[in-house]
């Protein structure tokens, strides 16, 4: 038998929160002593307070967690239990670190307020181009809505032209514009740019040429999308300054795009008109 200090300091918990399961019932001593009022404890309760520890630090409440274990779920249940709480909380970090990444290029954007360089903005013309097209819908043009439709509608349309055996013939493109719908959505059209030759099929993607576009407002930003709030402001800035106004959302020409986002490089071309 382990006395409550010895017990604690082998499963690696304290001597409060030994008592605390004690007294909700969750992990009982297996003696005590009724005059001393001692706990004392088995060795093979180590058992039971690793899969309390382990629930309880994936988020389960100690509710959750006593409910589970008088199911005397076995260890295969258990593991199964533990990958999927894993994943989600995987994905919820993977959340938070979207968020935070785009708090910091919020906060880099105030910070170079009145210093940030419109120099390198160019106002151009932009050819059309042959493109296979897949289309959805995002909540708003806010990047926690645009990367989680933006992402699988390019590996979906990469998948279907691989299939179809059409091969990417440059960069590939993303287009917005306002939906039908009064609710702020936006369409996304991905587009992957093909060769003139190819025509409209069975593909499961649209095939059209994307029209150009007579004066566009261009700028290179370097990065992570969820990052590129500096640059659509010094675009912005750009077109303000030089005369024009915006004619429309943003293409995304995407010239690099590594599996480390953060070594991303995306044009942005914005439709312009004189004022």
């Amino acid at each position: 038998m382990l006395n409550i200090g010895d017990f604690a300091s082998h499963g690696r918990v304290s001597v409060r929160m030994l008592r605390h399961y004690d007294a909700i019932g969750l992990l009982r001593p297996a003696r005590v002593d009724p005059v001393s009022g001692y706990r004392s404890y088995e060795a093979a309760q180590l058992a039971r307070l690793n899969r309390v520890i382990a629930l309880k630090e994936l988020g389960f409440t100690l509710q959750q967690v006593r409910a589970v274990l008088d199911q005397q779920v076995d260890t295969a249940e258990l593991r199964g239990m533990l990958r999927l709480r894993r994943a989600e909380l995987a994905a919820a970090i993977a959340v938070d670190e979207q968020r935070l990444a785009r708090v910091e290029a919020r906060l880099r954007t105030i910070e170079s307020e009145g210093n940030m360089s419109e120099h390198d903005v160019v106002v151009k013309p932009v050819p059309s181009v042959r493109v296979a097209q897949l289309t959805g819908v995002a909540a708003s043009y806010e990047p926690e809505d645009i990367t989680p439709v933006i992402g699988p509608l390019f590996e979906e349309l990469c998948r279907l032209a691989a299939e179809a055996g059409i091969e990417p013939a440059g960069p590939s493109v993303a287009c917005y514009e306002d939906s039908a719908e009064e609710d702020g959505s936006v369409l996304i059209r991905v587009c992957l740019q093909v060769e003139p030759s190819v025509k409209p099929g069975p593909y499961g993607f649209e095939v059209r040429t994307l029209p150009a576009i007579e004066e566009a407002a261009t700028i290179v930003h370097h990065g992570s999308m969820d990052a590129a709030v500096g640059s659509f402001q010094a675009l912005a800035r750009a077109i303000e300054a030089g005369g024009y106004r915006s004619a429309g959302y943003a293409r995304e020409r995407y010239l690099e795009t590594p599996d480390d986002m953060s070594k991303w490089v995306v044009e942005l071309q914005e439709p312009v008109v004189r004022a």
